[in-house]
């Protein structure tokens, strides 16, 4: 199913994304990689809006989960 595979794909970025460690980063690395990681980080949080506009659109609410 479509959607399965989908939701698989998302939990494999979040995955990625929790690995990425920008503070460990060599300072020069940073700078040099400074414009392909603002481009991305924006691109990103304009993708995640999409998909939460999309949520709220069809009248659900985006919750954070409770802790255990």
């Amino acid at each position: 199913m479509r959607t399965n595979e989908e939701m698989a794909r998302l939990q494999a970025a979040v995955s990625a994304l929790g690995d990425v460690h920008v503070s460990a980063w060599p300072e020069d690395t940073l700078k040099d990689r400074l414009g392909e990681l603002s481009a991305t980080l924006v691109t990103l949080d304009a993708l995640l809006t999409r998909v939460a506009d999309e949520v709220r659109a069809r009248g659900l609410r985006i919750e954070e989960p409770v802790p255990a």
